[in-house]
C-alpha cells in the first residue's frame, strides 16, 4: 500500500486536489484539523486552538482515520495532511509536543506508514478566510515554511506542486505516483 501525504499552507488548494483525486477513483483520507475545528465551533468553542486537547484531538482523529483504511486492499491512498502537519501546527502554536503526538510520530516512523515523498502544495498567492481558516496570507507563508522545515526534519522529501490550474496539479501528482507503481 502506498500512502501519499498532501501538505502545504492553509488555502493552497489541497482539498480541491484531494476531491479531484477521489473523483478519479483514488482512496482519500480527509484532513482532521478542519473537522475538529468545525466540531468545537458547533459546541460553542470559538477558538478551539486554545483548548489543551486541540492537538491531541487532531492526532487521535488522524490516527483513527488512517487505521480505519489500513486493512483495505492494496493501492494508492492520498492523505489530506498527516501527523507531521500536526507537529508543525503544534510548533506554530507554540505548544509543547504532547505525549500523544510524540507517540503517533514514533508509530508512523516505526511502521513506515507514509511514503517518504510528500506532495508539498505551494500557495496560490492568497489565502481566503473560512470558518476554520482564520490566518492572513502573510502568516500562511510563514506557516508554509514551518511545514516544509518540519517534514524535512523528519526525513521526508517534499515534491513541490506549483500553482497552476487544478487539472495540472492533479496530473502532476498522478504522473508521479503512477511512475513509481
Amino acid at each position: 500500500m502506498k500512502r501519499y501525504i498532501l501538505t502545504g499552507t492553509p488555502g493552497c488548494g489541497k482539498t480541491s486536489i484531494v476531491r479531484a483525486l477521489e473523483v478519479a477513483g483514488y482512496l482519500v483520507v480527509e484532513e482532521a484539523a478542519t473537522d475538529i475545528i468545525a466540531l468545537r465551533n458547533a459546541q460553542g468553542i470559538t477558538e478551539p486552538h486554545t483548548q489543551a486537547s486541540f492537538i491531541d484531538d487532531i492526532t487521535n482523529l488522524q490516527k483513527q482515520r488512517q487505521l480505519r483504511v489500513a486493512s483495505l486492499e492494496p493501492g494508492i491512498q492520498f492523505y489530506d495532511r498527516s501527523p507531521v502537519c500536526t507537529y508543525a501546527l503544534s510548533r506554530w502554536l507554540g505548544v509543547p509536543i504532547s505525549t500523544t503526538l510524540a507517540d503517533e510520530m514514533e508509530r508512523i516512523r516505526a511502521e513506515r506508514t507514509y511514503q517518504q515523498q510528500v506532495f508539498f502544495i505551494e500557495n496560490l498567492g492568497f489565502c481566503a478566510s473560512t470558518q476554520a481558516r482564520r490566518i492572513s496570507f502573510e502568516d500562511s507563508i510563514k506557516f508554509e515554511k514551518v511545514h516544509e522545515e518540519t517534514y524535512l526534519a523528519f526525513g521526508y522529501e517534499c515534491v513541490r506542486v506549483a500553482p497552476q490550474e487544478l487539472v495540472g496539479r492533479v496530473e502532476q501528482i498522478e504522473r508521479y505516483v503512477l511512475a513509481r507503481e
